[in-house]
């Protein structure tokens, strides 16, 4: 079985040419933030009922079968950042962390489904700062960049300063991405511009890495403020604006998503600049990898289910993945100790 990397295939897990990235016709442009218009936060309403009836139904109506659903799924790994964020963390994990990144696919399923030519990689590594220089070396000449999670990650409590400079020192490390955590507590009492104000900092101190906000959606209480605190991270300059640290209680929800997204297309809409999504924490399955992106694709397009505008925050996922693939190849489920991570 051949899984094709045709651009008419929205699942295929390379375009043979970059997709521009087009919403409602418009060409849009990567965000360079725009300054704080407190009026877009202050009309923000959500409404709850329908968002969840619609994510109800989104899980129900969406089937992807046998060869398009190894097509999606290899879409779901090319937009993954492969993460390990444990207090037990070592050098050594991290560098088996990225072997498994630069081959995220055990070679008989590659071979099995004529992919050999894709030379599938996922999307980035994500490791706390200690760990930037030991992946950046692990990842030398794959073009896999290193994602290193900041700001006080993942409380965002400590004083705006040394966050600030623990950004610089990422970036220095090696960092490509910097995924940033907010203060929720500007979210709850309203203090727009002090969150405006932090991500503009944090935006500035990361220079040409990508920038992601993380909101901590499990704790800001209603999707109104999840709503009002993407208007906030994008209008501040964020890449990219991500759902959870994947330490909460809850994280990465459907509901929580499409709010998310359709902030994302509003502000598109707006401005003429994209900014991408990323749901993290809680996503262990490949069918939860094809909601999501069945999400991404119903919601915004073909253009956000690349790497550059669409991340997974997951690790034990690729592993489903990897059975799902080999299911379809073999028509059976290996164990699941089979499929390593790291």
């Amino acid at each position: 079985m051949g899984v094709q990397p045709a651009t008419s295939n929205p699942g295929a897990a390379r375009a043979v040419q970059p997709i521009p990235v087009v919403l409602h016709g418009r060409a849009l442009e990567p965000n360079r933030g725009i300054p704080l218009n407190p009026d877009w936060v202050d009309e923000v309403r959500v409404n709850t009922s329908a968002v969840e009836r619609r994510t109800a139904t989104h899980v129900t109506r969406r089937t992807v079968k046998k060869e398009n659903q190894a097509a999606w799924l290899l879409r779901a790994i090319a937009c993954m950042d492969l993460t390990t964020l444990s207090g037990d963390d070592t050098a050594d994990r991290v560098r088996r962390l990225c072997a498994k990144a630069r081959n995220p696919l055990q070679r008989h399923i590659v071979e099995g489904l004529g992919i050999e030519d894709l030379h599938l990689t996922v999307g980035a590594v994500c490791v706390y700062h200690t760990f930037v220089e030991t992946a950046v070396r692990a990842l030398e000449g794959s073009g896999i960049p290193v994602a290193a999670v900041s700001a006080g990650f993942p409380a965002g409590l400590s004083p705006l300063a040394e966050r600030v400079a623990e950004v610089h020192r990422s970036v220095e490390a090696g960092a490509q991405e910097i995924d940033i955590v907010i203060t929720r507590a500007h979210v709850f009492s309203g203090e727009w511009q002090a969150l405006y104000d932090e991500i503009a900092a944090f935006r500035q101190a990361a220079g040409t890495a990508h920038l992601k906000a993380i909101l901590g959606t499990g704790d800001l209480m209603t999707l109104r403020n999840v709503a009002r605190a993407s208007w906030v991270a994008m209008m501040a300059g964020a890449d990219f604006i991500k759902t959870s640290t994947g330490k909460e209680s809850v994280n990465a929800t459907l509901p929580v998503s499409l709010v998310m997204v359709r902030c994302i297309r509003e502000y598109a809409d707006r401005t003429g600049m994209a900014v991408g999504f990323k749901p993290a924490g809680g996503i262990r399955t490949a069918k939860q990898a094809l909601d999501w992106l069945a999400l991404m694709k119903d919601e915004l397009g073909r253009p956000w289910l690349e790497p550059s505008l669409f991340r997974f925050g997951a690790s034990g996922m690729l592993g489903d993945i990897e059975r799902q693939l080999e299911h379809q190849l073999t028509g059976r489920y290996s164990a699941t100790y089979r499929h390593p991570v790291a």
